[in-house]
């Protein structure tokens, strides 16, 4: 047999006076960095703009679209420069020389 006696429960009221528990520090949104490493590509602008990811780091979560968008326009914006046509155009009326197909286009 126990002699113990169980503690009485402490009624509703007292209870929600008192609150929940604390937790030791935790911060579930707190922003957190990634530490993903970036290498280099070669073309300062390309770097430039994945170097901006790393704004998004110190952000909360809800601030990092921004930050995507703004690279993801950025390099958008490269790969576009890339098909522009280099160097000067030819004189009025000349047609323009048929664009290259990508080098998975079996069509050709």
């Amino acid at each position: 047999m126990n002699d113990a006696v169980p503690e009485p429960e402490q009624p509703a009221a007292e209870q929600a006076e008192s609150g929940p528990p604390e937790s030791p520090g935790y911060e579930p949104a707190a922003p957190a960095p990634l530490d993903v490493p970036r290498t280099p590509t070669g073309d300062a602008g390309v770097d430039a703009r994945l170097a901006r990811l790393a704004d998004a780091d110190h952000l909360a979560t809800d601030g990092h679209v921004e930050v995507y968008e703004d690279v993801h326009r950025g390099l958008r914006d490269a790969l576009t420069a890339l098909d522009a046509r280099p160097g000067p155009a030819g004189p009025p009326g000349t047609p323009a020389p048929p664009s290259p197909s990508a080098p998975y286009d079996r069509r050709s």
